[in-house]
């Protein structure tokens, strides 16, 4: 998020929509879509409002995306101390001082958070530091100040929260994404519970700064939903770089003892830890905010349920990002933001296509992917023809680091269009966002061929695959 401000004489610009109301928009959530909505619709002339309880910028600039980003960056470093060496470099003993990290991480942290604090006000939005609960279809009530304010429209961008089972015996010594950005010192043994991509990042990163590190996961592979060649290969590769897993088991119980946590596993094995993070999930943040009360439906999740334009079955109530359970990433919760204060508030209705949403995991080695995965692909498409390439990254050909990268490009065997792109290595997460564009445009596989390659790099595999590895044909029923 840069630092701009807002166009200069923007307050004298604020129109009002109705009288009848304190504000024309309130937003309950100062997250990165519930931030883009509120300065949105103020630049569109709106007098507008937003509460927070905790800090302005979310989860994902506060307690997620970019201090786990910062902290994977960290981790990297113990590998890129070992590589040198095959350069040329002799490089002494190297050593982490965690608090020293943790300082920089989070003197960056309050940087990012006054920047939304100045973007909010120089667009003229109100900000309120307290929790605020949706008291009716047009009020909003402030816990800290003890009133309640009303708005011609309420937008819920709560975002989510994570998910405990607190049926769990010793679940109280456990913590969560939340709390590990803040230890006070790096644990030497760590368990990780799940099997996401906050437990798989977290399990790289943990294992990357020296911290002995286990995965336990009741599933059967990692990363549920992704490409079945990125999940199994990926997990080979964190193998290689000293990960365990443990999968097909879920946790009993967990005890604390002098020394340390102890937890007991349905497989009847035992792990001891000092810290064990459980990243078993997220779930929408709405209970007690006094959605039910005021009429506005929720799922059996507990997200709120929208239609294409974010309107709940409330009128006057919207709601934006992870708190409706679509597509739950930041970029697409800023994307929803933006679209309603130009639906509501600008007169340009805008939706948001929630197809063909590139992704990363920033993993060791981390993914990027982007359009359906070979599994979908076949129960859509009769003929899927698939290209891969597995090789060694010219980084480490010198290193002698036994680490490959893989890249798979699914195609539309009939009409030669790309429907998937799966990477796993080094740098993918910014090739994604580039090959996102492409596929989005509805770019085919002659498309790609055409394109001249760029050496020496990893990238060129891409336009570089002629023959398919599998082609995969269903008969007709």
């Amino acid at each position: 998020m840069s630092g701009c401000r807002a166009p200069l004489g923007h307050r004298a610009r604020r129109r009002r929509v109705s009288e009848d109301y304190d504000y024309d928009l309130f937003v309950i959530g100062a997250g990165s879509g519930g931030v883009r909505a509120a300065r949105i619709a103020a630049q569109n002339g709106a007098k507008v409002a937003i509460a927070e309880e905790h800090r302005v910028g979310g989860t994902c600039v506060i307690r997620g995306c970019v201090p786990k980003k910062l902290m994977v960056y960290a981790s990297q470093f113990s590998e890129a101390f070992e590589d040198a060496a095959g350069y040329g470099w002799t490089v002494p003993k190297a050593s982490f001082d965690w608090p020293s990290f943790i300082a920089a991480k989070d003197h960056e942290i309050d940087r990012l958070n006054a920047i939304y604090i100045r973007n909010i006000t120089n667009a003229g939005v109100d900000l309120i530091m307290s929790t605020a609960l949706v008291a009716g279809p047009h009020a909003v009530f402030l816990t800290a100040e003890k009133r309640k304010v009303t708005a011609r429209v309420i937008l819920v961008a709560t975002g989510g929260q994570p998910w405990l089972d607190m049926e769990l015996p010793g679940i109280e010594h456990v913590i969560t994404s939340n709390e590990i950005f803040y230890l006070k010192e790096k644990p030497q043994r760590a368990v990780v519970a799940g099997g996401g991509y906050i437990a798989v990042e977290f399990a790289g990163i943990l294992n990357g700064l020296g911290v002995d590190t286990t995965l336990v996961y009741r599933g059967h592979e990692i990363l549920r939903g992704f490409d079945e060649d990125l999940r199994t290969r990926l997990r080979q590769e964190m193998e290689k770089k000293g990960v365990k897993f443990v999968f097909n088991a879920i946790f009993t119980g967990i005890e604390k003892g002098e020394g340390g946590l102890t937890a007991s596993l349905s497989n009847g094995t035992t792990l001891g830890a000092d810290t064990i993070l459980f990243a078993t999930g997220r779930r929408p943040a709405t209970e007690g905010l006094g959605l039910q009360a005021a009429g506005v439906a929720l799922d059996q999740q507990g997200a709120v349920i929208v239609d294409h334009e974010s309107r709940t079955n409330v009128p006057s109530i919207y709601a934006i990002g992870d708190v409706t359970n679509r597509v739950n990433l930041t970029p697409v919760a800023i994307r929803e933001g933006h679209a309603f204060a130009d639906t509501v508030f600008g007169d340009k209705p805008t939706h948001v296509d929630h197809s063909l949403v590139p992704t990363a995991v920033f993993s060791q080695p981390e993914l990027g992917t982007v359009g359906l995965t070979q599994e979908e692909a076949t129960t859509i498409y009769s003929a899927i023809d698939v290209y891969t390439s597995t090789f060694r990254p010219m980084l480490h050909t010198l290193s002698g680091r036994d680490e490959k990268m893989f890249m798979k490009v699914l195609v539309d065997a009939e009409t030669d269009l790309v429907l998937g792109v799966h990477l796993m290595g080094h740098g993918v997460g910014e090739m994604i966002q580039l090959l996102g564009i492409a596929v989005k445009m509805g770019a085919t596989k002659a498309d790609f061929d055409a394109t001249v390659a760029v050496h020496p790099t990893a990238a060129e595999e891409l336009v570089t695959m002629r023959t398919p590895t599998a082609q995969l044909r269903r008969e007709a029923a």
